[in-house]
C-alpha cells in the first residue's frame, strides 16, 4: 500500500510552497510561488479554490483577526481572499529589487519568521526577518542564498532555518527576549538526499523536513539523527503541514518547475505520518 495519494488531480504548482493549516476554515493553503497563486483545499468536500496573485508570493500566515498576513516579492500584506483584498503594508528589502520572499511561519508569540532571496538564486543576498505584532520588522540574520523553513521546536528552545542552496539546516537558541543565539549547522544532507527544503515539527519532537531533488520527506530526531523516509514519486518536494482536527494528516506540496514533464511534479500529497503535529499559530498584526 502506498504510504501517499494525489490530493489535486486536475491542478498543478509551477512552484507549490508555504503549507498551512487552518482550523478556523478547515482547510489546507499553499501558495504557487511563480504562478503566482495562492491555494485552498477543502478539508470539507475536497474543493480546491485558487486565487491568482499580482506579483511572487512565498507564504501567507493566518491572523487571529482574520484574514492573512502574505510574503509577496514587494513585502508585507494584508490579505483576504473573499473578496479579493491586497494592502501593502511594507517593504524590508527596498534596495534589492530582485529579491523575493521565500518561505515563513509564526511563532507563538504572534510573530512572523520569514526569508528573503535573490530571485535570481546567484547571490547570498537573503536574510531572516522576525515582523512583530506592531508591524516593525527585524533583521535577525543574514547572507542567505536560499532560505527555507523555518520551524519551531517543540519546547520553543530552538528555531530551525535552512539554507537551502548549501545543503545545511540550522538552528538557534530562541532567548526570552526574542532575540537568537548564533547560528549553529545542525543537519547537513548529501547530494543523495537532495536539498532541504520546507520544515514542520510534530508533538513528538520531530522535525520534518521536504527534500528539493531528493524525492522525499524525512523526519529526524530533536538530536538530528535520522528517524523515518516517505519517499515521494516526484523530486522537487517543497513544503509539508500537519492538518485535519486532530493534527494527524500530512500535506505535502511539490514543483514542476524545470520538470514540467514529469506528471505528478507540482502536485499536492497527503502522506500518513503516524504522528500528529502541533497546532500553527495566529499572527498578532
Amino acid at each position: 500500500m502506498s504510504e501517499w495519494t494525489v490530493v489535486n488531480r486536475d491542478t498543478r504548482d509551477t512552484l507549490g510552497e508555504g503549507t498551512l493549516w487552518s482550523a478556523r476554515d478547515n482547510a489546507v493553503y499553499w501558495v504557487d510561488i511563480l504562478a503566482p497563486a495562492v491555494n485552498r483545499l477543502s478539508l470539507v468536500d475536497g474543493k480546491i479554490q485558487r486565487w491568482p496573485m499580482p506579483e511572487p508570493i512565498g507564504w501567507i500566515a493566518e491572523r487571529r483577526d482574520g484574514g492573512f498576513i502574505g510574503g509577496f516579492q514587494s513585502g508585507f500584506t494584508e490579505l483576504t481572499l473573499e473578496p479579493l483584498q491586497i494592502r501593502h503594508i511594507g517593504d524590508p528589502e527596498p534596495h534589492l529589487p530582485g529579491n523575493r520572499m521565500n518561505d515563513g511561519k509564526v511563532d507563538r508569540d504572534g510573530h512572523i519568521w520569514c526569508g528573503t532571496m535573490d530571485m535570481a538564486e546567484q547571490q547570498a543576498c537573503g536574510a531572516l526577518y522576525r515582523f512583530a505584532p506592531d508591524r516593525t520588522w527585524t533583521t535577525m540574520d543574514t547572507n542567505y542564498q536560499v532560505p527555507n523553513g523555518p520551524a519551531f521546536s517543540a519546547d520553543n528552545v530552538w528555531l530551525y532555518h535552512s539554507d537551502t542552496a548549501q545543503r545545511v539546516i540550522y538552528r538557534f537558541v530562541r532567548h526570552a527576549d526574542g532575540t537568537l543565539g548564533p547560528r549553529e549547522p545542525f543537519i547537513r544532507l548529501t547530494e543523495t538526499d537532495g536539498y532541504p527544503d520546507g520544515m514542520t515539527v510534530d508533538a513528538e519532537g520531530g522535525l520534518w523536513v521536504a527534500h528539493w531533488d531528493g524525492g522525499r520527506i524525512s523526519r529526524y530526531l530533536a538530536d538530528g539523527q535520522l528517524d523515518r523516509i516517505i519517499t515521494l514519486p516526484t523530486a522537487r518536494i517543497t513544503n509539508l503541514t500537519f492538518a485535519g482536527p486532530e493534527l494527524d494528516r500530512l500535506f505535502v506540496s511539490s514543483a514542476s518547475i524545470g520538470i514540467e514533464d514529469d506528471p505528478l511534479a507540482g502536485a499536492l500529497f497527503e502522506v500518513s505520518p503516524g504522528v500528529c503535529g502541533l497546532p500553527p499559530h495566529l499572527a498578532a498584526l
